[in-house]
């Protein structure tokens, strides 16, 4: 054999499975199609949010947090209800598991740190056991995604220093080898050295080929949210309508779905395809990296939203509150786009881009820069998109802001009368420290927690006071991201047949194994679960390959 355990993909999953099997002292060969620069995956361009349960940072932001609590929002987020989500559903419990035990303190001991202050993600907005977080459970990584790949990329570093892992770059699996029913190895393509910056749409030019015999092989390769044709084949038509005729893309475009077809070849069950997880805020990125390169707006949770006509969107389609919910809300419109009205006021305090690149301040780990999120202004990048990005509109009265809206997009679909009817009830609700608006209540809700209302939420104002303003307006895009349905794993990490027996040698990790089991989230989720995902079942799947090899 060429190595005792093969990884196919160097992201988060695959770095951490490759740096668990050279642990136990396994021959590791990772292999990528894309370039050394690329070492980490999306991974690098992630905001570094994690998932943890009772943990001190919550603790000391006067959050009482519990694995039971926290149960009750996965199992009603998740909604399992098909007979494949007997993996899946075991995924989650053990998932819950390591985020309420270990995840933190074995992080920690790897160098991690986190940001203070816990962000509330995914607030959901029904009932107690449906879907959303009841607590915040966002820990952003002080440092960003690159600080969470960091321990992982030391960590298989050093193990190459001892002859343990070896890196393939440029090197495109495009068949998995078997032999006598089980898994050994991988053959495919090596491609032309490109030295595009990371991100960036390389070269698919072939200068050779390939054959690697491997005890084990690892599937780490992401999900397919690079790939728009292949989102709209698996787009979930019945419950979320019909898939948008235009999007941008939240991940690079080697997030392409290729080896999940492949492992399908090897007898690989892929389970939950139409589940999916796309973001409703994104913006066309004014300087791009990879194709139809869109940001995503975290967003507070006082902007005015409607859709494409105005209407403005019901409870609990809100900001930060129902992803899914209210991607069936825009879909039901009939169109591809929303709108944001909100304020000056709201917008140095609520808006924060997702991204490691976006936030130079926590990347950085600079307090200076941190420190000005308290300021007067916008943050710099956001201040970047309202001077550079196509989306944003900035006005001082409604009757100037709605004829721009109208001729950003050419459809004049927008009434004035309609809108400013609309805004002005909803203002007339801020009298008040009560409100049967549920958007207001929801605002004065979240300012109960003082994470909310020293970072994320503006003071209570009517959108039309004219001391809060200039007004603007932000047009919103569909932002593919994540896939949450996957090749179907037992707790092991191996891959399973369709018909529930374990592929021989053959295991999965990451976002290509729906973060485990294939699909743990189920039909939502929860945030900061899907780097914790990659590194919880990377973690399995590496130690469970080593044991095979």
């Amino acid at each position: 054999m060429d190595c005792d355990v093969l990884v196919v993909g160097d992201g988060l999953a695959g770095l951490v499975a490759a740096s668990e099997a050279a642990a136990l002292g396994r021959k590791v060969i990772v292999l990528d199609q894309e370039g050394e620069q690329n070492l980490g995956g999306q991974a690098f361009w992630s905001l570094g949010g994690l998932f943890f349960v009772d943990s001190p940072e919550q603790r000391r932001m006067g959050i009482r947090d519990s694995r039971e609590l926290a149960r009750q929002d996965w199992m009603g987020s998740s909604q399992f209800d098909r007979p494949e989500d007997h993996w899946p559903r075991l995924w989650a419990d053990a998932y819950l598991d390591f985020a309420a035990g270990e995840k933190r303190s074995w992080l920690h001991s790897l160098g991690m740190r986190w940001f203070p202050v816990v962000g509330w993600a995914e607030r959901g907005g029904g009932l107690a056991h449906g879907h959303g977080n009841s607590v915040p459970r966002f820990h952003v990584t002080w440092g960003t995604g690159p600080a969470v790949l960091e321990p992982f990329v030391r960590l298989t570093r050093e193990a190459e220093s001892r002859g343990l892992v070896r890196f393939r770059f440029r090197h495109r699996v495009d068949e998995l080898v078997t032999t006598d029913g089980a898994v050994t190895g991988a053959r495919g393509s090596v491609l032309k050295a490109d030295p595009v910056g990371r991100g960036q749409r390389s070269s698919r030019d072939v200068a050779g080929d390939f054959e690697i015999s491997a005890g084990a092989v690892i599937v780490t390769s992401g999900g397919i949210g690079g790939n728009q044709e292949l989102v709209r084949r698996n787009w979930p038509r019945k419950r979320l309508g019909q898939p948008p005729a235009t999007m941008v893309c939240g991940v690079p475009h080697h997030v392409d779905g290729r080896m999940l077809e492949i492992a399908s070849r090897a007898r690989g069950s892929v389970i939950n395809s139409d589940r999916m997880w796309h973001y409703t805020e994104g913006l066309k990125n004014f300087d791009p990296i990879w194709p139809d390169h869109g940001i995503r707006i975290l967003p507070g949770p006082s902007s005015f939203w409607c859709d494409a006509d105005g209407n403005r969107f019901s409870a609990p389609a809100m900001p930060g509150f129902d992803t899914l919910g209210t991607l069936k809300a825009i879909r039901d419109s009939g169109h591809d786009y929303s709108w944001f009205i909100l304020t000056r006021a709201i917008i140095k305090k609520e808006f924060a881009l997702s991204g490691s690149e976006q936030n130079p301040d926590l990347t950085g780990k600079s307090i200076a820069l941190l420190l000005k999120r308290l300021g007067k202004n916008p943050p710099g990048p956001v201040q970047a998109f309202m001077d550079k990005g196509e989306d944003f509109i900035v006005r001082d009265r409604l009757d100037d802001l709605v004829p721009a809206m109208n001729a950003l997009t050419g459809e004049n679909r927008l009434s004035l009368d309609h809108l400013r009817e609309q805004i002005e009830a909803r203002d007339r609700e801020i009298s008040n420290s009560f409100s049967k608006d549920a958007q207001v209540t929801a605002i004065r809700g979240a300012r109960s927690y003082r994470g909310d209302r020293l970072l994320r939420t503006a003071k209570p104002h009517r959108l039309l006071d004219p001391k809060a303003g200039p007004l603007i307006a932000v047009r919103l895009h569909i932002l593919t991201r994540k896939t949450l349905g996957g090749l179907q794993t037992n707790l092991s990490g191996q891959v399973l047949e369709q018909s529930g027996a374990p592929v021989p040698r053959l295991y999965a990790a990451g976002e290509v194994a729906g973060f485990g089991g294939g699909g743990m989230h189920g039909y939502n989720a929860l945030e900061g679960t899907f780097l914790g995902g990659c590194i919880y079942s990377g973690r399995v799947a590496g130690r469970g390959a080593a044991g095979a090899a």
